[in-house]
């Protein structure tokens, strides 16, 4: 049977909607579009920025606690309600993302709340074991 379980990060959204951080799957991973907010204060910043690093740092401890890292992202999927914002983070995306690579779609849209500048989604595999 492959194993599946489910990964939160303490959001406060996860309990009102019914969704997970993240859901680990077999080998693979995947992560929930995950927005600038910092969960454990439930506070979000104005700069887009600021929101794209706390979401990796968000997206991070959800691949950690799956036995998985950036290093293993297969694909990446950004989302903004203003293109203009996509590339002021470029710098902070490629940090992450420039050596791996990964396949990445970015898409304009409206998010759950205004203050949401950016939310990112990804999908890894976790590597092998033993």
């Amino acid at each position: 049977m492959t194993e599946r379980r489910a990964i939160l990060s303490g959001s406060t959204f996860e309990e009102e909607i019914g969704y997970a951080r993240a859901v680990v799957d077999g080998d693979w991973v995947h992560v929930s579009g995950t927005t600038g907010f910092d969960y454990a204060a439930m506070t979000i910043s104005d700069d887009v920025v600021e929101q794209a690093e706390q979401c990796l740092r968000t997206i991070g401890a959800a691949l950690a606690e799956a036995g998985s890292s950036f290093a293993d992202v297969v694909r990446v999927r950004y989302l903004l309600p203003d293109r203009a914002d996509f590339e002021p983070c470029w710098p902070v995306l490629r940090r992450r993302f420039g050596e791996i690579r990964p396949a990445a779609t970015m898409l304009v849209c409206d998010l759950a709340d205004p203050r949401m500048k950016i939310e990112i989604e990804v999908y890894a595999r976790r590597p092998a074991t033993g």
